[in-house]
């Protein structure tokens, strides 16, 4: 008799309630161990890549991270799903049919009771944005949305290269954008402490294998403002403005020493590239600015 598959996930004992509509159900949790996942190279993005297993197939962690309901869709991270105040479960509640109807134009009918896939993985992202969009400054929405469009994008790149022409491309293109104009203010966050730290620190990632703190906050900021900067900006004196100050940031990252166990010389290398380039962009920005003066 053939041995039944191991599986990739599991469903935890306890059930939770959610909080908006009172649905109780079963969290999925990714198994550790065992082969599921085998890391490959970190991208630019400070992205993990992972091979495939032999065992298990293509296997999305980033899948398993949000919690969701699957009778209103409330979604968010584990650590803040049940702790909503009244005006906040109003809200999200006052928004079920809004969200349902906006996660079935982009990705179709899903089932959260069912496992979670790339398809399911994919728009948990989206529909946490909208959520965090209704919580307050308690739970420190914005950095949780800056990472939530991060790795919402990486996996629509997913899906996109695997249902070419389904027009995943466009919310790859829009999640990017919208993680542009969320890690700024992130870092503004980080310096001002507008948004409790304690509630997202532990979360920053932006992938789940290693949380590179404030220096990735830096270094994304910097990436996404380069990358997305005719949107984020409309004048040439803005573009000067912002990426100048991305430039500053970099520039205090990559210059503070040596490689250590707390700041490994990946980071250093990609903030040391990143803030040559945009040295380079500026130039050129200020050098058309002189000529047309």
């Amino acid at each position: 008799m053939a041995k039944a598959a191991k599986a990739i996930s599991y469903r935890s004992k306890n059930k939770t309630t959610c909080p908006v509509c009172r649905f109780e159900f079963a969290k999925e949790n990714l198994h550790s161990g065992g082969g599921r996942l085998i890391a490959g190279a970190l991208t630019e993005e400070l992205r993990r890549l992972y091979e495939v297993s032999k065992k298990f197939g293509r296997v999305y962690p980033l899948a398993y991270e949000m919690v969701i309901c699957p009778q209103c869709l409330y979604t968010s991270f584990s650590n803040d799903f049940e702790k909503l105040d009244p005006t906040e479960v109003e809200a999200l509640k006052n928004a079920t049919q809004e969200r349902k109807a906006g996660a079935h134009r982009i990705v179709g009918p899903v089932d959260f009771n069912q496992d979670r896939n790339l398809v399911s993985g994919a728009i948990s992202y989206v529909l946490a944005i909208d959520c965090y969009q209704k919580r307050d400054m308690s739970c420190a929405p914005t950095p949780k949305k800056a990472i939530c469009s991060m790795r919402g994008a990486w996996l629509f790149s997913e899906l996109d290269e695997e249902f070419p022409g389904m027009g995943y491309d466009n919310i790859v293109e829009f999640l990017y954008m919208k993680a542009g104009t969320y890690y700024a203010p992130t870092l503004e966050i980080m310096s001002n402490g507008r948004e409790p730290h304690d509630q997202f620190i532990p979360l920053l990632g932006p992938d789940t294998d290693k949380n590179w703190g404030f220096d990735g906050v830096i270094y994304l900021n910097g990436y996404l403002t380069r990358k997305y900067l005719e949107r984020l900006a409309p004048t040439k004196e803005k573009k000067i403005e912002i990426l100048d100050l991305c430039k500053r940031h970099l520039g205090k990252l990559y210059g503070m020493g040596r490689a250590s166990s707390s700041k490994p010389s990946i980071i250093i290398d990609l903030a040391k590239d990143l803030y040559e380039a945009i040295s380079e962009q500026l130039d050129e920005l200020m050098g058309v600015e002189s000529q047309s003066a």
